[in-house]
């Protein structure tokens, strides 16, 4: 049964897959640091490149990905997107605070990461990461603390919200947060879990749980 989902999946992902109309790659501008990612491959026969505007849409309101070839735009697909180059495919998958997938992945199932363009947020916080590695991990531990803090509040907030309706307190009794935080402090955590995860985005890395609930 998995198989026949990958293989829809897949079918699914290929019709998405539209040619490119072979104008050069724009160079990355300091201006959009926070509306676009730009990350590399270089094979045997060629660079590839692919290319994402957070902030841009097309008429169907879709966020869609370009792959490039030596410099040349090759082929458009909606997110998420699966481009196929030699020995394998190039996945790209979109959250809503950045890219959380843009993988190299053979035939043989190996994956490897693309290369983030030097100028970009992703290429920054790598290099952040490679030059500063104590500092970048610190970023990493606050990141996924503030995260977590913020879930445990949705939570508490929820089952609140939920056990307040008669029929439900009559049977289990309504449960109240041990912890009412003032409206501003409501929206600063927002603000910083989305922060956060934003962050976490320039890494690739995603949970469902943790970065969706920030969502």
């Amino acid at each position: 049964m998995t198989v026949v989902f990958e293989e829809m999946r897949e079918r699914r992902a290929a019709r998405r897959v539209k040619p490119g109309d072979g104008h050069p790659l724009p160079r990355f501008r300091w201006w959009q640091l926070f509306g676009r990612s730009l990350f590399y491959l270089d094979l045997t026969d060629a660079v590839y490149a692919v290319d994402v505007r957070h902030n841009r849409t097309d008429a169907e309101g879709y966020t869609n990905a370009d792959l490039y070839v030596d410099g040349r735009r090759h082929a458009r697909s909606r997110l998420p997107a699966a481009f196929p180059v030699p020995g394998g495919k190039i996945e790209v998958k979109v959250s809503a605070f950045g890219l959380k997938r843009c993988h190299y992945v053979t035939a043989g199932g190996t994956e490897q990461r693309l290369r983030p363009d030097r100028f970009s947020a992703e290429g920054r916080r790598e290099h952040l990461d490679r030059v500063h590695p104590a500092l970048s991990r610190g970023i990493s531990v606050v990141s996924t603390t503030v995260l977590l803090v913020s879930l445990a509040f949705l939570v508490l907030q929820l089952l609140e919200k939920l056990t307040r309706p008669a029929p439900i307190a009559a049977h289990i009794g309504t449960f109240v947060s041990p912890v009412n935080l003032p409206v501003w402090l409501n929206i600063t955590l927002g603000v910083a879990a989305a922060l956060a995860s934003t962050e976490r985005a320039w890494r690739l890395r995603f949970n469902w749980l943790l970065d969706g609930g920030a969502g």
